[in-house]
């Protein structure tokens, strides 16, 4: 149970420290990228970017409907895709009423591929041990 233990220690360490992640016992695999954008990897913040990733935008009652969250729950998680520039946020009037807009920025796309790059990584070397 302490090999176990220590070899999920080691692991989780190297995933923090920025060293390439390799697969169990040592074999080394393909490296992957070396750190999980955590930001992006959250279910609700992956979901509003990858909608974001095949429109040109969205408005926030679209994602909301498409997400099925509530305001207060795609609001918190927009705004700190916007705080780290994943996404950009427009805001107008549609008549009388409010009209928030979202879009993916250049540097969210980017965010977006590495994170898939990531994670496909991931999965072919769990798939070929």
């Amino acid at each position: 149970m302490a090999k176990t233990g220590a070899l999920a220690q080691a692991r989780a360490q190297k995933g923090r420290s920025g060293h390439d992640l390799r697969s169990v016992r040592g074999h080394a695999q393909e490296s992957v990228p070396p750190a999980l954008d955590r930001l992006i990897h959250e279910r609700m913040r992956l979901g509003i970017v990858s909608a974001l990733a095949v429109n040109d935008s969205l408005t926030f009652n679209e994602l909301k409907a498409l997400l099925k969250t509530t305001d207060g729950n795609l609001s918190v998680h927009a705004r700190k895709l916007e705080e780290a520039a994943y996404i950009a946020c427009s805001k107008s009037f549609d008549g009388r009423l409010p009209k928030t807009e979202y879009r993916l920025t250049a540097a969210g796309r980017r965010a977006l591929e590495r994170y898939l790059d990531h994670m496909e990584a991931l999965i072919r070397a769990t798939r070929e041990r």
